[in-house]
């Protein structure tokens, strides 16, 4: 009933900045906390950034702080993350996903299809 839907995604170079987007349908609770996860090849997926339902607290993994911003509009139900200065470690598959905590992982409960973030040296 809930799909998750990333954008965004793409080939760039490094120092280059991509803002990825995800929109959320279906019936869903608006206090649920979003965030941005990311699986890179041969490793585990990882956090990367994640809001709570009011858009008041973000929280980013030390690998992107300072380089991105989490955001979401609550009424239209999207969430975006600008990623700035990008690194070729940060190629990845991203995912966007829905749960009631930012923390952990394993509380969300819905995942969008993922996007390729692919990042050139």
């Amino acid at each position: 009933q809930v799909q998750l839907v990333e954008s965004g995604g793409g080939l760039v170079q490094a120092g280059d900045s991509l803002r990825l987007s995800c929109a959320a349908s279906g019936r869903i609770v608006s206090r649920y906390a979003m965030g941005w996860f990311r699986q890179a090849p041969g490793k585990e997926r990882e956090f990367v950034a994640a809001v709570n339902w009011s858009g008041e607290n973000r929280h980013y993994a030390d690998s992107v702080k300072g380089r991105c911003t989490i955001s979401r509009d609550t009424a239209k139900n999207t969430m975006a993350l600008q990623m700035n200065n990008l690194k070729p470690e940060d190629t990845a598959v991203y995912y966007c996903a829905v749960g009631i905590r930012w923390y952990p992982p394993d509380n969300y409960e819905y995942w969008g299809q993922g996007i390729q973030v692919t990042v050139s040296s």
